[in-house]
């Protein structure tokens, strides 16, 4: 199995297939954690003056015909004229998308890139925008400045990142910001699952409601307005400002 997973993934790097085969060094293990701290602090003061985001979670696989991607470019403008920077993981698709839609209508626009030996590279409607090596670095980061999360059609990636926001949210490490499940069709099987577990009682009921599921851009930002916008009293104004003798930027 394991030779199976080395062919399909030929351009793994070096240091991950050591970081997972077992015990290491305690001068590798210190030069793990130094790595993860350096990628920690870029990314913080990359997005640090970003002001308040949601951030659009979805495949990297649409092409710019397909519904979904037009979804996406919708979910980016409203956010955007909502008066939010749009974050995503950088990528194209959907990704893409939601950036190009907050660039339609004069917003601002991040992303936090994974590298990866296939499909994701950065696309070209960014302001800011930073690689991550490590995929729980990344994850951080994308949840720490956003007051909402909206989830649009994706793969393994977009449902980790949506089960990752409500298990945050459930067991109240993260306060209750809203997330949205767009398309209800391509989510009916998950829908379905999730009210399963609750019936069972691997989930309380009332989880239920710690995401809304629709097909309306109209009740995401409505959603969005009343328990990101309202619900945190969100303030737009920046109180900090950078410091160009610490070399940091705005957007």
């Amino acid at each position: 199995m394991k030779k199976e997973i080395d062919e399909f993934h030929p351009l793994a790097h070096p240091d991950e297939k050591e970081f997972f085969a077992g015990p290491q060094t305690r001068i590798k293990n210190l030069k793990f954690v130094w790595k993860v701290a350096r990628e920690f602090i870029k990314g913080l003061r990359m997005l640090h003056f970003v002001g308040p985001c949601v951030t659009v979670f979805g495949s990297a696989r649409f092409e710019e015909n397909d519904k979904f991607y037009q979804l996406g470019v919708k979910v980016g403008e409203t956010v955007s004229r909502m008066g939010f920077t749009v974050m995503t993981g950088g990528g194209p698709g959907i990704m893409e998308a939601a950036n190009r839609g907050a660039k339609n209508v004069g917003g601002k626009s991040v992303g936090c890139n994974i590298i990866l030996p296939f499909e994701q590279f950065q696309n070209p409607y960014l302001d800011r925008f930073m690689d991550f090596k490590y995929f729980f670095v990344r994850k951080v980061l994308l949840s720490k400045y956003s007051y909402a999360f909206v989830v649009l059609p994706g793969g393994f990636g977009t449902l980790d990142e949506f089960f990752e926001a409500l298990t945050l949210i459930q067991t109240r490490v993260m306060r209750s910001f809203p997330v949205v499940l767009m398309c209800s069709d391509f989510h009916r099987h998950i829908y379905a699952h999730i009210k399963y577990m609750a019936e069972y009682g691997t989930i309380n009921k009332e989880d239920l409601d710690l995401f809304l599921l629709t097909d309306s851009v109209e009740e995401m930002q409505e959603h969005i307005r009343k328990y990101a916008i309202e619900g945190f009293k969100l303030q737009r104004s920046q109180k900090v400002k950078p410091s160009t003798l610490l070399g940091e930027e705005g957007i």
